[in-house]
Parts: C-alpha cells; sequence; structure tokens
C-alpha cells in the first residue's frame, strides 16, 4: 500500500524546523531531512571561513557559516548552504532574521550523499539569486574545488583545481584562498 504524501507551505516549515532538533530543508512542499556531517567536511567550511576577511577595501561582507537558511522564490526552497557570503546588509525573507536571500558567494563542501544534488538541482536553484556571483563546490575525499563564476547573465565560468599549490581567485570578490589553506588539517584518509 503506497502511503500518501504530505505536503507543506513555507508557513509549515518555518513553524515546524523552529521546534527540530535536526535540520531539514524544504523543498516545493516537502521537508527534507538534511545528514550530518563529518569532521572533514566541517573543517573545509571553517577553514573558508577563516581565510575570509568581513572587510575588503570599502566593502563589508556577512559571512555565515551552515546554520541560516537561504529562501529561494523561484525554486520554493529553503536551504542551509555550508557557507554563505553576503555583501554589505542582508536581505531577510519575511520579518525574521533566520532566512536570507542574497549571498554573492556559496560555499557547498560535497558530501557522497548529496554529491549529485549539491551540483544538480540545488546548483540550479542557487542560480536563480541574482545576488549569486560565485559557487564554489569542495571535495572532502579528495583535493578538488570546482569554481563556478557568473560572467554574464545565464553564464557561468566553470574552473577546477586539484592541487594544493592551486589558488582560487574569485572574480567578484577580492579574495584568494589556495587550496592548501582550505584542506588545512583535513585528513583525507578519513573519508575513505
Amino acid at each position: 500500500m503506497k502511503t500518501k504524501t504530505q505536503y507543506y507551505t513555507p508557513q509549515d516549515y518555518l513553524k515546524l524546523e523552529e521546534n527540530y532538533q535536526d535540520k531539514h530543508e524544504y523543498r516545493d512542499r516537502e521537508i527534507i531531512p538534511i545528514a550530518g556531517e563529518t569532521t572533514n567536511h566541517n573543517k573545509i567550511a571553517l577553514n573558508f571561513c577563516r581565510q575570509f576577511p568581513l572587510s575588503i577595501g570599502d566593502i563589508d561582507y556577512e559571512v555565515y557559516l551552515g546554520d541560516v537558511k537561504l529562501w529561494i522564490p523561484a525554486y520554493r526552497q529553503y536551504t542551509y548552504p555550508d557557507v554563505m557570503v553576503i555583501e554589505g546588509q542582508p536581505m531577510y525573507q519575511g520579518t525574521g532574521t533566520t532566512a536570507v536571500m542574497n549571498p554573492t558567494l556559496i560555499v557547498e563542501v560535497l558530501s557522497n550523499s548529496t554529491r549529485n544534488y549539491d551540483q544538480g538541482d540545488k546548483f540550479d536553484a542557487y542560480r536563480s539569486r541574482p545576488q549569486v556571483r560565485d559557487d564554489l563546490l569542495i571535495c572532502q575525499y579528495q583535493y578538488q574545488v570546482k569554481y563556478f563564476s557568473k560572467t554574464s547573465e545565464n553564464q557561468w565560468l566553470l574552473t577546477e583545481y586539484r592541487n594544493l599549490e592551486d589558488e582560487i581567485q574569485l572574480r567578484s570578490i577580492e579574495f584568494r584562498i589556495s587550496l592548501a589553506e582550505m584542506y588545512r588539517r583535513v585528513n583525507l584518509q578519513e573519508s575513505q
């Protein structure tokens, strides 16, 4: 016997998410639990945040690590990017301060269970936000970073990095980070 799928409104999700112990995403009327992270996953995200300055020149940035939701109206989706960088002040969805709408840069650390989704449907949703200009997809199992930069409307440039000596230079923000800095203290053997 097939069970009936229960559907939720965004408001239902927000109310339920306040009381959940674990995090969940909202994907067009469905609530999806998020898998737990590994220590390497966490180290990579923290390494990126440690290196990113809060001000560059006269521009201030806000950096959020994993616990702030992103609302993507075109996809009716709430998600928790591993890292979001917002230029200037956050633009909130609704009256609360738990969901933002205007990241400039999104960083996702890929897990075996989420790799296809993070590089596929989730990346499609991220690209629908006009403020998103940079997206980093970082593998936690080998030295590999896929950097997508928006070059013009509906055009994205992919650059891949695979060596610890490689240095990523973001196109939209005056910021550089090497793979050595990103993978600092990460033991790839633990992830196998």
